[in-house]
């Protein structure tokens, strides 16, 4: 069965979404920086740290998926967004029994610490079948944070 672009194109606006509460920011992945400067309801201050912090080392059509996704401790981008206190929503595959002891593959949805995404190497978040969802920003980290 093949999609075609539309369907595509539908799926990827379902996962670019801002919300916000009273401490969080959150962000869907499918979002590019470049979109996150055009979206209305990101923090103007998100949008200065992106400007001028992020784009040293990302371009602008890079999704936060894929920057997250290959993101690795020690760089510069890990620093600016460890100080930003980032949690990352992330979908993995995990086994499963039934009542009658069948295994079965379901994706099982988490919240993982910067840290915690980049301890872990490239060929286990492939073979977790890892989906990142959403990013989420601390807004006292945000509000802390010098431009």
């Amino acid at each position: 069965m093949t999609r075609n672009n539309d369907e595509m194109m539908q799926q990827d606006n379902d996962f670019k979404y801002v919300m916000q509460d009273t401490g969080k920011v959150y962000l869907g992945a499918r979002y590019t920086f470049g979109e996150l400067l055009e979206a209305e309801m990101v923090p103007f201050k998100l949008k200065a740290i992106i400007s001028h912090y992020v784009f040293k080392e990302a371009e602008k059509d890079t999704s936060l998926e894929s920057q997250f996704y290959y993101l690795e401790q020690g760089t510069f981008l890990y620093q600016v967004f460890d100080q930003l206190k980032i949690k990352v929503k992330v979908n993995v595959l995990e086994e499963k029994k039934n009542i009658f002891g069948k295994k079965k593959s379901i994706y099982v949805e988490k919240r993982l610490s910067l840290k915690e995404l980049t301890d872990m190497n490239l060929a286990r978040k492939k073979m977790s079948g890892m989906i990142i969802r959403e990013i989420i920003v601390s807004k006292l980290a945000m509000m802390g944070f010098s431009v």
